[in-house]
């Protein structure tokens, strides 16, 4: 019987897997599960349900399918007249009477954690043979923590939300027959919940405390998932370093793997937390073991004060310059637009204070207000106005207009295309340094300014062009030399992507000095092994795919620090490791090979 319940998750990606409904699987055994994503077609989506015939439908609800979600709710009666719907997940934690009252479809919602409270209504329902009559009237006499439901007179009894006490009660989420289909997806795990802080803006802040799975289990799991050869998991614990005696032996034992695990794992952590003894830790790891997600938010303290945060801003600083040098793992940290007296001019200092350590990615979120969160209590004083449907971002605030919001999305847009997918970083950092006197938000308004006067936000982009566009801004607004522009971002294109996009509209070498670069890679083997140890000549296929050789008019490679002066320099990039390694060799740029 139990195999007519499903559970359904709606992803945003078809690389994400969904943890809540395999806690529901695992905590009704003979459930099913379904997932899809939010680009499926809405017709497509009822078909697929349909399919499976479900006597229960359960369907997780969050911030980035919750519209979908509601879509799909008002076609289900006509597929599916019988079925008994259960949704869950925050999004229809908090307003549950509203929700069930524009929803009457939804026979039940469960409120909060619902691993232990879904066992005691799906035993009700199998008991009554899915008759929702029956089981309602078995609720009035007696509820379940954590469900809400519909009495016998059609009155919406809201019940409680509810966690479950201990952690160790809730079943590991994966299975091994299905871990070949998912293993090169993300897969989400938690070794806690709750959290030790209570920013306004963070949903955390409704729970109170943090509970932990003991470390042998955590142990065991993590084994699971480095013996199915998981591409990555992503650990969903709030505050990964929150306790100490906790995260320290996960680190540890990270370290410990064979290098030939290839599981990446991703924990978001208080990076102003860390002590030397667990900096250590993290110098010692294997390159691309670990990636780390670093919430700053504003550097701005009197902001942090509003939304109930504190940073230790130099602490944060000098831990990932640290964690930097180790070049060992990936770095990613955050900034949000639109918190309480954030204006352009804080904005801006916040900007270039991140800006300046130069993580992997810096990513740009927009505030949002999430049912539960204490933000709500902040809109009245602060002035907010926010979308009333998902994803509920900010559209003002005290400080910044509609006007400035909608022009910070063309900001974000302009970055994520070129420094947070790694392209022409070199170039711009070149440009701020020596036409910005160092003020990266200054160079990156401009350019966005100039994007928008072009149009370009309102329409998509290829690759190729990305490195154009970069090039006419910049002698436009800066009237720096095309010639320098060329060679910087041709030296940016070979470390970005791979190498692949190779822009038409910039100068490549590719006739020019063909002769050179054919001596060099047929020449004698001794002198490409010193910069390629191991090198030998196969065929020029193999050549191409794996190694670059360009010539450029500047010593680019001095771009980071040095104002670049002409010098014709050769550059090998080397594609056979994760990440592009450039070096400058030695080429007799007249025709000859010195070596």
């Amino acid at each position: 019987m139990t195999e007519d319940i499903l559970w359904l998750g709606i992803n945003a990606k078809y690389s994400h897997t969904s943890l809540a409904i395999r806690y529901l699987r695992e905590a009704v055994p003979g459930s099913r599960i379904l997932e899809l994503t939010i680009n499926h077609q809405l017709l497509d989506m009822l078909g697929e349900i349909y399919e499976q015939q479900p006597k229960v439908l359960g369907i997780s609800c969050y911030i980035w399918n919750i519209e979908v979600v509601k879509r799909l709710l008002r076609l289900l009666p006509a597929a599916l007249p019988d079925t008994v719907i259960i949704c869950g997940g925050p999004e229809v934690s908090y307003g549950t009477a509203d929700f069930m009252r524009d929803f009457p479809m939804v026979d039940y919602v469960l409120r909060g954690e619902g691993e232990e409270s879904i066992r005691q209504l799906t035993s009700q329902l199998l008991t009554c043979q899915f008759d929702r009559s029956k089981v309602n009237a078995l609720l009035d006499q007696s509820e379940i923590r954590g469900i809400a439901w519909r009495g016998a007179d059609g009155t919406v009894h809201e019940g409680h939300d509810v966690t479950v006490a201990d952690l160790a009660a809730v079943p590991f989420a994966y299975r091994e027959d299905e871990m070949a289909d998912i293993c090169e997806r993300i897969l989400y795990y938690e070794t806690s919940r709750g959290c030790p802080f209570s920013c306004a803006y963070c949903l955390s802040c409704a729970t109170a405390g943090v509970r932990y799975l003991p470390l042998e289990r955590v142990f065991a799991e993590l084994d699971f998932f480095v013996r199915h050869d998981v591409r990555q998991v992503k650990f969903v614990d709030r505050t990964f370093n929150a306790k100490k005696s906790h995260f320290l032996p996960i680190l540890k034992y990270l370290l410990a793997l064979p290098d030939s695990c290839r599981t990446n794992f991703h924990f978001e952590v208080a990076i102003d937390y860390l002590d030397e003894e667990v900096l250590t830790v993290l110098g010692q790891l294997p390159k691309g073991r670990v990636q780390l997600e670093i919430g700053i938010q504003s550097t701005n303290e009197q902001v942090l004060k509003a939304v109930s945060r504190v940073n230790h801003w130099a602490d944060i600083k000098a831990h990932i310059n640290r964690i930097m040098s180790f070049h060992n793992m990936h770095l990613h940290v955050d900034l949000i637009i639109g918190l309480p007296r954030e204006g352009m001019a804080s904005f801006q200092r916040s900007f270039n204070d991140v800006y300046e350590l130069q993580t992997d990615m810096l990513q740009l979120g927009f505030l949002k207000f999430l049912k539960g969160a204490a933000m709500m209590n902040l809109v009245t004083p602060y002035g907010y106005q926010y979308m009333p449907m998902a994803p509920y971002e900010v559209l003002v605030t005290d400080a910044l207009s509609y006007g400035e919001i909608r022009w910070f999305h063309s900001f974000e847009m302009v970055f994520e295309l070129y420094y947070n997918a790694g392209r022409c970083r070199k170039t711009a950092n070149y440009i701020i340094r020596e036409q910005e006197d160092g003020d990266a938000f200054a160079f990156w308004q401009k350019f966005t300014d100039w994007w928008e006067e072009k149009g370009f936000h309102k329409i998509g982009h290829s690759t190729k062009n990305l490195y154009g566009y970069l090039r006419d801004f910049a002698s436009q607004a800066y009237a720096l030399d095309r010639k320098l522009l060329d060679n910087l971002l041709r030296y940016d294109a070979l470390l970005a992507d791979g190498g692949r996009i190779r822009p038409e509209n910039l100068d490549w070498n590719r006739q020019n000095y063909q002769d050179i670069t054919a001596d060099f890679w047929k020449g004698a083997p001794s002198r490409v092994r010193e910069y390629l140890p191991g090198y030998e000549f196969t065929n020029w296929r193999d050549v191409n795919k794996k190694y670059h050789i360009e010539i450029f008019a500047y010593n680019v490679m001095e771009a980071e620090d040095k104002t670049l002066t002409s010098q014709r320099t050769a550059v090998l990039f080397d594609y056979t490791a994760a990440e592009p390694v450039d070096q400058t060799i030695s080429l007799d740029l007249d025709g000859m090979a010195k070596k």
